[in-house]
């Protein structure tokens, strides 16, 4: 009989220990990162400065549509608020709130466009430059060094 209670229990500590150990690997995967950048990745690379202010641009587009959407949601809600009752308090904090966000939208994503724009005309003016000094080069040169590759 103490050899049937002996059996039972080892079983047991080992379903006991696989399903902690189970457990703690659900809790850590849950837990986990995702997404290893914070940043939201455009699909644009960093060096194309054109497209990254379009791209900053039409975030700052949409979300100013989004704000006029929001704005008009809040004038009706600061207009007749005995129409919407406790709950059009709450909706009107959170229509505040988004307009505040939008708002901080759009100053960013302008800001990001013009650092670009700025970059872009950097690096336009810098192609151009190594362009006219590339061409100041006469590779074809009569005097050279190299009586082999001057063509004497």
């Amino acid at each position: 009989m103490t050899t049937f209670i002996y059996d039972w229990r080892v079983p047991i500590n080992k379903v006991l220990k696989l399903s902690s150990l189970l457990l703690a690997l659900t809790v850590l995967t849950a837990c986990a990162q995702m997404s290893p950048s914070a940043v939201k990745s455009t699909g644009i690379p960093s060096n194309n400065h054109d497209a990254l202010v379009k791209h900053y641009e039409g975030v700052a587009k949409d979300a100013q549509v989004r704000l006029q959407a929001n704005k008009k949601i809040l004038q009706e809600y600061e207009e007749r608020p005995y129409y919407f009752g406790r709950q059009g308090l709450d909706a009107q904090s959170h229509a505040k709130a988004n307009v505040q966000a939008y708002e901080k939208i759009i100053q960013e994503s302008l800001a990001f466009a013009d650092l670009h724009r700025k970059m872009a005309m950097e690096q336009n003016n810098h192609q151009t430059k190594m362009t006219k000094s590339n061409q100041d080069r006469d590779f074809t040169s009569k005097i050279s060094g190299y009586p082999e590759y001057s063509g004497n």
